[in-house]
C-alpha cells in the first residue's frame, strides 16, 4: 500500500521527492522517509566524493510535512534520491522500520511496496552470512541481498535483476547506490511502478500523482522487469537482461486535479466532481449507429455472444457497484450473473470456461486480490473485462476488453467519485452485452444512454442539497449504532453508505437488504439505534420498504429515509428526510441515492473530528493480500 517516488537528475531532486510524496499520502501514512546520493568535491583534481544521506521519521511526526521541516540536506550535489511513505505490514510503523532501508555499507538504499513472503527465510540465509538487520520489515532484505551481489561485481541494475529473482510475493522496488550516483532501479511484480523522463531528469513513482507537473513522458513496468533510471534516459530490461521497450503512458490529468482546489479536503472536492465524472464516462460511449463502445475490446461481437455466464470480481466500493451490475446485466442482457469478492474467489474453486465472461472492477487496476483473481480466470480459459479508473493499469494490460471509468485522480482513501463512475460504466457494460446478444433492439440501449446522459445533471442536483444533510447529521451525530437498509439495487446503496460511514466517521454501521430485517438485525434496534432507508424504488417493493420503516420506527429507532421529491408516502414515519431526485429508470437510482450517503458520512466524519481523507489503518490501493 506504500508510495514510492524517486528523481534523478534534476537541481530541484529533494522538492520533487517532497512533492510527490505529499501527494503520495493517500497510499500510507504511518511514516516516511528519503535518501539522497550527495556528493561533494574532493580536493583539487581529486574525484568526487559521494555519500549516502537519509532522513526517517514516524510515532507522532508521521507526516510529509514533518519529515521535510526536519531535513537539513547536507552541502553537496543531490544527484539522485528516493522517497517514501509507509502503510505497514512486517513491523510496527515506528521509525526503525521507516524506509528508505539500508545495507550494512550504507551506501546502497532501498523502498518498497508490497510483500516479500520469503523474507524470513532470505533474512536467515543473510544473518548466517554475516549481514546485520536492523529492522522488523521484510524490505530490509532486499538493501542486503543487493549488497552481496555487488560485492561479487555486478552493477546495481544487474543485482536487482539477481535479487528479483529470488523474491516470493508482490513489490514494487526502487533503489539507490552511492557508487553509481545518477542512477535510480526499479522492478515491479503486481503492485503498480511507473517511470518517467524529461530532457535532463528521471522519475520513478507508484502512482501518476506524484510526478505530475514534473513530466508527461511516463512509462508503465511489467512484472520483473527492470528499469534503469538516469537523467533523461530510461532502459528496461527483463530478467534475462535483454532490453524490452517500456510501455508509455497516455496522462491526460493536469497537476490541478491532483489538488485540492481550494476545498477542505480531497473527499468534498471529489464529491463534487461526481458530475462531471460521470459524463466523462459516459461521454463517447455511443457511436452513431446507435451501438455501445468500450475503450479496448479485444473480443469480437461473437464471442461476446457465446457467453453464457458473468461472473464479477471485486472488493469494497467497487464490489458495491459490482452488485448493480448484476441487477443491470440480469435485466437488460438476460444473462446470470455472479458477484464475488475477490479474495474469495480466488480460492473458491470457481466453475469457468470459455463462454465465461469474468468482470473485474479496480479503481487503480492494481488491486492485488483482483489481479489475481482475474490471472487465475484466464488460466481456466475466462473471458475477461476489467473496469478501471487508470489507463493502462496491470489489470487493463492483462484483460481482453477495457472500459475506463474516467474519473481523474482520486486522492482521499474512501472512494466517492470513482464508485460513481464505476456504477455508472458498468451500466453501460450491462447495455452493450444486451445490444450483443439482441435482448434490447438498438433504439432501446442508445434512449437508455441518452436517459444515462441525464445523471450528472441529476447527480449535481443532490450536491446542492448538502446543507440539508449536514442538518441531518447534525441531528443523529450523538448516535453510536447505524442500520442501512435497501432493496433491489437500494441493498448495495445500503452497503456503501454504511460502508463510508464505517470508513470514515469510525461508527459501526452495517448495510442489510430490507428482506432480512427479521432474519436477526431487528434484534439490534432500540432506542438510539440509525436506521437509513434507501426508499426511492417505484415499484411493489416499495411498501414492503415502508413496512420495515414502521417494524424499526416501532421499536425506537431514528428513522432517516432516502427518498424521491415529492413522495409522501415514504416519508410520513421518517425522523429525517434526504431527498433525492426523480430518475427515468430505476436501475439508475444508485447513481443518485449513494450521493446523499456520502455527504452524511462526511459530515459525520468532520463533526467527529476525523481526518476525512486519511482515516486510520486504511490506504487507498490495496496491492499486498
Amino acid at each position: 500500500m506504500c508510495g514510492i517516488v524517486g528523481a534523478t537528475g534534476s537541481s530541484r531532486v529533494v522538492d520533487v521527492l517532497l512533492s510527490g510524496m505529499a501527494r503520495l499520502e493517500y497510499r500510507g501514512y504511518d511514516s516516511a522517509g528519503v535518501a539522497l546520493v550527495v556528493g561533494t568535491p574532493g580536493e583539487e583534481g581529486a574525484p568526487e566524493l559521494t555519500s549516502l544521506w537519509r532522513a526517517r521519521r514516524a510515532e507522532g511526526t508521521k507526516s510529509v510535512a514533518d519529515l521535510a521541516a526536519s531535513i537539513e540536506v547536507p552541502e553537496g550535489i543531490v544527484h539522485a534520491g528516493i522517497g517514501h511513505v509507509r502503510w505497514a505490514t512486517h513491523g510496527r510503523p515506528d521509525e526503525h522500520n521507516a524506509h528508505p532501508h539500508l545495507d550494512c555499507t550504507g551506501r546502497v538504499a532501498v523502498v518498497h511496496n508490497g510483500i516479500i513472503e520469503n523474507f524470513a527465510t532470505l533474512a536467515a540465509h543473510l544473518v548466517d552470512e554475516g549481514h546485520r538487520l536492523a529492522s522488523e520489515t521484510d524490505t530490509e532484505v532486499v538493501a542486503h541481498l543487493l549488497e552481496s551481489r555487488i560485492a561479487t561485481g555486478e552493477s546495481l541494475t544487474g543485482a536487482l535483476r539477481a535479487v528479483i529473482a529470488l523474491i516470493e510475493g508482490t513489490f514494487a522496488i526502487a533503489a539507490v547506490h552511492a557508487d553509481d550516483p545518477d542512477v535510480i532501479v526499479a522492478a515491479r511484480r503486481v503492485s503498480p511502478l511507473i517511470v518517467g523522463r524529461s530532457d535532463g531528469s528521471g522519475l520513478v513513482a507508484s502512482d501518476i500523482p506524484a510526478i505530475l507537473g514534473e513530466t508527461r513522458e511516463v512509462f508503465s513496468l511489467d512484472d520483473d522487469h527492470v528499469a534503469e533510471v538516469r537523467p533523461g534516459s530510461i532502459t528496461v530490461t527483463g530478467l534475462d537482461g535483454r532490453t524490452v521497450g517500456p510501455r508509455p503512458m497516455t496522462v491526460e490529468w493536469d497537476l490541478e486535479e491532483a489538488e485540492k482546489g481550494g476545498y477542505d479536503d480531497f473527499m468534498s472536492k471529489e464529491i463534487r466532481e461526481q458530475p462531471t465524472a460521470v459524463a466523462d464516462t459516459l461521454r463517447g460511449r455511443l457511436s452513431g449507429d446507435g451501438r455501445v463502445l468500450l475503450d479496448e475490446e479485444r473480443l469480437t461481437i461473437s464471442e461476446l455472444r457465446e457467453v453464457d455466464k458473468v461472473f464479477i470480481v471485486a472488493c469494497g466500493s467497487s464490489y458495491h457497484a459490482g452488485l448493480v451490475a448484476k441487477y443491470a446485466i440480469e435485466h437488460w442482457a438476460r444473462l446470470p450473473v455472479e458477484i464475488d469478492i475477490a479474495s474469495e474467489f480466488r480460492y473458491r474453486d470457481p466453475v469457468l470456461d470459455s463462454q465465461t465472461l469474468v468482470v473485474g472492477v479496480s479503481q487503480s487496476g492494481e488491486t492485488v486480490d483482483t489481479i489475481q483473481a482475474m490471472r487465475g480466470a484466464a488460466e481456466q480459459g475466462a473471458k475477461t473485462l476489467v473496469i478501471s479508473n487508470v489507463v493502462d493499469s496491470s489489470m487493463a494490460r492483462e484483460s481482453d476488453a477495457v472500459l475506463y471509468t474516467r474519473a481523474g485522480p482520486e486522492l482521499c482513501v474512501a472512494a466517492t467519485k470513482t464508485h460513481l463512475a464505476q456504477v455508472t460504466a458498468l451500466q453501460v457494460l450491462a447495455l452493450h452485452l444486451a445490444q450483443v446478444r439482441g435482448s434490447l433492439y438498438p433504439e432501446e440501449s442508445a434512449q437508455l444512454i441518452e436517459d444515462l446522459r441525464s445523471m450528472p445533471a441529476r447527480v449535481e442536483e443532490v450536491i446542492s442539497r448538502a446543507p440539508a444533510v449536514s442538518e441531518v447529521a447534525g441531528a443523529v451525530a450523538g448516535a453510536k449504532d447505524f442500520l442501512f437498509l435497501g432493496r433491489h439495487v437500494g441493498y448495495p446503496v445500503a452497503l456503501e453508505g454504511a460502508l463510508k460511514l464505517k470508513e470514515i466517521s469510525y461508527l459501526r454501521a452495517e448495510g442489510y437488504p430490507a428482506g432480512e430485517l427479521k432474519h436477526g438485525p431487528i434484534a439490534l434496534i432500540e432506542e438510539g439505534v440509525v436506521v437509513v432507508a434507501i426508499a426511492t424504488l417505484r415499484s411493489d417493493l416499495l411498501p414492503k420498504m415502508l413496512g420495515n420503516i414502521e417494524e424499526v420506527k416501532s421499536r425506537g429507532a431514528t428513522v432517516v429515509v432516502v427518498a424521491t421529491d415529492g413522495d409522501g408516502a415514504s416519508v410520513v414515519r421518517a425522523d429525517h428526510v434526504l431527498w433525492v431526485p426523480p430518475v427515468p429508470h430505476s436501475l439508475f437510482s444508485p447513481i443518485v441515492d449513494v450521493v446523499p450517503l456520502q455527504l452524511l458520512a462526511y459530515e459525520l466524519a468532520r463533526l467527529r473530528g476525523n481526518d476525512v481523507d486519511r482515516p486510520r489503518n486504511l490506504a487507498k490501493t490495496v496491492t499486498v493480500e
